[in-house]
């Protein structure tokens, strides 16, 4: 058993830095000490799950253990981690969409001891998603399957990707869900084409990695929104070619459309990406579009929406995908070889970085908007 310690939640809106035992790690899975942990705004939903669990789904590190059947990985390894575990033979695996596995629940669970005065919590079960968790009372998890708010995670080895000698810990944890998933929004979901007009509703790390694939795919013109005149100034990094600072009474962002379509000769964008996570905005970026264009909700807003039915005149798409479509051995590997060469400045994305005994001080800051991109250093 390896002591470790990590952000543990009570599931009803706070946590502590408490110490966990993680079992030696059984078939298919990987004990990983680790060097970084992203800072993300579902890790701060998750405090409300009304399940204890382990913080945190964006991390980096090195394999300290592999159990019995392990071939991805072995002790010593450099790895990243990916949330989105797909089990490779479903459905949806079998039709290419791994982000979107039906059957995560089926990896290997990882095991957890929770250690308190007076009392002992053991369980079994891996949290795929929010709504579903381990078994009976005390049931105790690791937030997607990782808990990366932590000294050490015992993950499935289907979590794991090797991270090359040159490319940062830091790097390897945001890429892991910010930078895939934005950059995976523009590039696999909305196919954005060579010549293209685009807009990025929020500055934060998902819309500027929206704006690198965007990038990637050649578009033409990239017009960042954001109330914040940093994060604007940040984005001119990332590929924006031009600028809109939108006002934060602005109901639904339609004076920021009509500048669009003022920008644009009338007609609106090509496509328009909302990287906000704010519900009110969750229709924003069909008014930023033209006829037939595509609006994409990047942020995943999980919250009942009004949506006025005219915005999607006429022939417009509006399509939520999950992840960036992520296929883990496909795009992770294409990222970090753009990494390397020096087409995804991702360096200039961690703007912060923090000790895990500071992680109030990381959610104040991302609340507040200082950060492109807050990680956490917990080892």
């Amino acid at each position: 058993m390896t002591e470790t310690r990590a952000a543990v939640a009570d599931g009803h809106g706070t946590y502590a830095i408490e110490s966990v035992g993680l079992a030696d790690p059984g078939p298919g899975e990987v004990l990983v000490a680790l060097r970084a942990s992203g800072v993300c705004h579902t890790d701060w939903d998750s405090l409300h799950w009304g399940r204890p669990l382990i913080l945190g789904h964006e991390g980096a590190g090195d394999v300290i253990q592999v159990g019995e059947g392990v071939m991805l990985c072995k002790a010593g390894d450099r790895v990243m981690l990916n949330w989105a575990i797909p089990c490779g033979i479903c459905f949806q695996c079998a039709r290419g969409k791994e982000n979107i596995c039906e059957d995560r629940g089926t990896v290997p669970d990882s095991s957890f001891v929770r250690r308190a005065p007076g009392k002992e919590i053991a369980s079994a079960g891996a949290m795929p998603a929010r709504n579903t968790g381990g078994t009976g009372p005390g049931a105790f998890n690791a937030s997607f399957s990782l808990g990366t708010m932590a000294t050490h995670a015992l993950v499935p080895q289907a979590a794991v990707l090797p991270l090359p000698d040159r490319v940062p810990y830091e790097i390897g944890a945001i890429l892991g869900c910010a930078v895939m998933t934005g950059f995976g929004s523009a590039v696999n979901a909305a196919h954005v084409r060579e010549g293209s007009t685009v807009v990025v509703l929020g500055c934060g790390g998902v819309g500027l990695s929206t704006m690198l694939g965007a990038r990637y795919c050649e578009a033409d013109r990239i017009l960042a929104i954001d109330i914040n005149p940093d994060r604007l100034a940040l984005a001119r990094q990332f590929g924006a070619t031009e600028t809109l600072l939108a006002d934060r009474n602005d109901r639904g962002l339609l004076q920021a459309a009509a500048q669009v379509r003022a920008q644009t000769g009338g007609r609106g964008a090509d496509y328009a990406f909302e990287c906000t996570a704010v519900p009110e905005l969750g229709a924003a970026p069909l008014a930023m579009v033209r006829s037939a264009g595509t609006a994409v909700g990047v942020s995943g807003i999980e919250k009942v929406v009004l949506v006025d039915m005219e915005l999607f005149e006429w022939d417009k798409l509006y399509i939520n995908p999950l992840y960036g479509a992520c296929r883990p051995q496909r795009d992770f590997p294409l990222m970090l070889d753009l990494y390397l060469d020096g087409r995804l400045p991702l360096d200039a994305m961690v703007t912060r970085r923090y000790p895990l005994e500071a992680l109030d001080r990381a959610f104040a800051d991302m609340h507040s908007g200082i950060n492109a991109k807050g990680v956490l250093l917990p080892g």
